[in-house]
């Protein structure tokens, strides 16, 4: 009689996913790519680094992920196949300039660094908003993602850009969470100024303004008009709603611009155009961003809500890295929202 005791299985060799390293370890960002990849089924976290904090459990940082990682943060940053910037802006090229990573390890730059100036040494960094440069990703071994103020107002914009049809003065107001300006505080992030209050910072001049223009221009608007962008702060910890409008010229009916966009996003897994009005509360949490568009008095308005720390940050440089190494775009990423 057959018998597993008789015919015993070979062991299995151990599972080594791809190895991972996060740089910066300590702040927003690198707490939410935690929280992801630590429930990915593909990955291996192979160091977090914190010059400031070795030696330090991870969960005694990042509360909420007490029982889920005994990991504590390191110096060393090992041999991983990818490693994660999560610096504060104007850093990873210091980080780059100070250590040596091999051309075989990937990176992924959370910062600003790289994304409108993407050459390093012998390192070229392809912009990283997946919806646009999903081919260049793939292939890539080095990724600059983006930020997330212009990852809401691109995604507005792409369908409108890849057939030229922006062509008068484009208007975004777009309002944030209080983690869009990182973990450090400062006067205009702790509670008594945030706690039911709003503000405008950087009108006109945010840095996200070029990035915006470069990617709208090499989809196709190469003649790209004034955009007039007003950031502001709000009362609130997660998210992003931006509010982008701009003349149109009736070249194309309501119904036929809504079928642009359908079919424009019709392969991401995560972006989606809503047939009525979205708020905010649909997409904290999740890597997903909605678009809603309407038509009023000559003008179309478009209406673009993201999670900054997932789809405008940790959930898109994930989704990168999937892309990177082949993976399902959606591993790891398939994440429960919170309508209430």
């Amino acid at each position: 009689m057959y018998t597993k005791e008789q015919h015993p299985q070979p062991a299995k060799a151990p599972f080594r996913g791809l190895g991972i390293s996060i740089v910066g370890g300590t702040g927003y960002t690198a707490g939410e790519l935690l929280r992801i990849l630590l429930n990915h089924p593909q990955v291996e976290i192979e160091s977090v680094i914190s010059t400031t904090s070795v030696g330090m459990p991870i969960a005694e940082m990042h509360r909420d992920l007490l029982g889920e990682t005994d990991l504590k943060f390191s110096d060393k940053i090992g041999n991983p196949d990818v490693i994660f910037l999560c610096l504060g802006h104007g850093l990873s090229r210091t980080f780059l300039e100070e250590n040596d990573i091999p051309k075989s390890c990937k990176i992924i730059d959370l910062g600003n660094d790289f994304r409108n100036n993407p050459v390093f040494a012998e390192r070229e960094f392809v912009f990283g908003l997946c919806e646009f440069n999903r081919e260049k990703i793939r292939t890539a071994d080095s990724v600059a993602n983006p930020g997330c103020f212009s990852s809401s107002i691109m995604l507005a914009l792409l369908p409108l850009a890849s057939l030229n049809k922006l062509t008068d003065d484009i208007h975004i107001h777009a309002i944030t969470g209080s983690t869009g300006a990182g973990k450090k505080p400062v006067e205009t992030t702790h509670f008594s100024y945030r706690d039911n209050n709003i503000s405008v910072y950087k009108p006109f001049t945010h840095q996200h303004l070029e990035e915006i223009e470069n990617t709208l221009k090499s989809a196709g608007n190469a003649a790209l008009p004034q955009l007039n962008f007003v950031p502001m702060r709000g009362d609130f910890t997660r998210g992003i709603f931006a509010s982008v409008y701009t003349k149109w010229d009736n070249s194309m009916s309501a119904s036929e611009v809504i079928d642009l966009y359908k079919n424009y996003y019709k392969d991401s897994p995560f972006v989606f155009v809503s047939d009525t009005s979205i708020s905010l509360k649909e997409v904290v949490n999740t890597n997903k961003c909605l678009l809603h568009i309407e038509f009023h008095n000559g003008y179309i308005h478009i209406t673009s809500i993201l999670d900054n720390l997932l789809k405008g940050a940790s959930g898109q440089a994930v989704q990168n890295m999937n892309l990177m190494f082949g993976l399902e775009e959606t591993m790891g990423l398939k994440l429960k929202g919170s309508a209430f």
